[in-house]
């Protein structure tokens, strides 16, 4: 909708109406010295809608696509092709302008595609029921950590550091003014999480062990023999998914004894967006219902026995009194869950383990393509998704700065969470990646 502004006759018709003079008059509360009295310094003049549309185009044209560069970055967001139904679907009115569904009667077919989400979540991370979508995957993360002091009262907790950065971060934040302890459990030589000092650290006070597969080197981790472990200790075991295509292939974290499976569902149909706007998904098991965060959309039947669906738990402190609140949590990511849940519906079962296969293969090709690089290597040879480590023979900011005028956005510069990578990149290829792509990018690394 455009800006329309107010005419002058409008302008003087409102004042007439409350009784004042003029708009200062509505300011008469605030001191003199307070106001400005002058315009402000630096503003360029104003510009008409048309001057200010090619001004704006100006800029956009500076700002470079995915469309105009080979992409090999990832560390969290992934270039995948997103079905042009999913943008037609989410930009129908019902959808693109709903809201809260407080009134059930009037909100099915939004409670109906929440309903199919959380289902959908369930499916591909094998737990039992799951929220209606959380803001992304780091604040998704950062509540399981509190959820799981709230389900056994313990508060250290031990974090893998092969978890997203930015989601240890996130969860740092979010736990500091708390007595929480987050203890880091280092990484081994082959990229995977040490499992025998979470073995080694498990104390009687601790709540979780929290794991990211693949985690954010790339790696997948197996976890399976921490189950019976952790189960004797009371210990909840959180696993953390930050690329939610690779769920297409691998075996679900319920199936491995996960107690709570978090994540950004980002890669399932949304673009990288400059980072947002994402859509987390929180699942877990049934017997932590009453303490999972955020709200639940369920399946009833109405008066006449037909199918109908309503907010089932919303444990919000709007809805409940304060203190038995379980988070702040105040809406879902509905528009972007939505485009989740149609993107998985589009693939279906079949479809999502084959696109997963296809980013799977894609990322072996490069791995093996550069393996072969003169002085290039890869760091950790073991089982990975679409990412891995690539060890440079010279500081990654001059590979980054040579592969940028080829016009080739290499990856992600690990020295600055893991000094011990020193000159490392995190590598990425998805389905979107050419043969012919990944070909010039070793053509071009060889040069150096």
């Amino acid at each position: 909708m455009r800006y329309i502004p107010h005419t002058e006759q409008d302008i003087k018709q409102m004042l007439a109406d409350i009784g004042v003079q003029n708009i200062d008059d509505l300011f008469d509360s605030i001191p003199d010295s307070l106001r400005l009295s002058d315009t402000l310094q630096g503003l360029p003049e104003s510009l008409s809608e048309s001057e200010l549309t090619g001004y704006l185009k100006k800029l956009q044209k500076k700002n470079a696509t995915a469309e105009d560069y080979s992409v090999f970055l990832g560390a969290g967001a992934y270039h995948h092709f997103s079905p042009v139904l999913i943008d037609h679907l989410i930009s129908r009115g019902e959808f693109s302008t709903s809201y809260t569904p407080y009134q059930p009667e009037v909100s099915q077919g939004t409670l109906q595609a929440i309903y199919e989400f959380q289902t959908m979540i369930c499916l591909i991370t094998g737990m039992e029921i799951a929220n209606a979508s959380m803001y992304d995957g780091a604040s998704a993360l950062a509540e399981a950590v509190v959820m799981s002091n709230r389900v056994n009262r313990r508060t250290e907790f031990l974090v893998s550091q092969a978890v997203h950065p930015e989601y240890r971060k996130v969860t740092q934040t979010y736990t500091q003014g708390s007595n929480f302890h987050l203890k880091e459990i280092a990484i081994d030589e082959k990229g995977k999480t040490d499992l025998s000092a979470i073995a080694d650290n498990l104390t009687e006070n601790t709540s979780a062990v929290v794991l990211q597969t693949p985690n954010f080197l790339g790696t997948v981790e197996e976890y399976a023999s921490l189950q019976e472990k952790l189960a004797e200790n009371g210990t909840l075991l959180i696993v953390v998914v930050a690329e939610a295509l690779s769920l297409g292939i691998l075996q679900a974290p319920g199936v491995h004894g996960a107690d709570i499976v978090v994540g950004e569902g980002q890669s399932l149909g949304l673009p990288v967006s400059y980072g947002g706007p994402y859509v987390g998904f929180f699942a877990t098991r049934e017997k932590f219902l009453r303490q999972m965060p955020g709200r639940l959309a369920g399946e009833t039947v109405d008066q006449n026995g037909k199918r109908a669906y309503v907010l089932t738990l919303s444990t919000r402190e709007q809805h409940i009194r304060r203190e038995r609140a379980t988070s702040n949590i105040c809406t879902n990511q509905g528009l972007c869950a939505l485009a989740t849940a149609i993107f998985m519906s589009t693939l279906g079962k079949q479809g999502f383990r084959e696109l997963a296969l296809l980013n799977l293969r894609k990322a072996d090709y490069l791995k093996n393509k550069l393996a072969h690089v003169p002085n290039f290597k890869i760091r950790f040879t073991t089982d990975t998704f679409n990412e891995f480590v690539l060890e440079c023979p010279r500081p990654v900011e001059e590979v980054l700065s040579a592969l940028k005028q080829e016009r080739i956005i290499g990856g992600y510069p690990l020295e600055p969470h893991y000094p011990e990578l020193k000159n490392c990149l995190l590598m990425c290829a998805t389905d979107l990646n050419t043969r012919e792509d990944m070909d010039r990018l070793a053509e071009v690394l060889t040069t150096m």
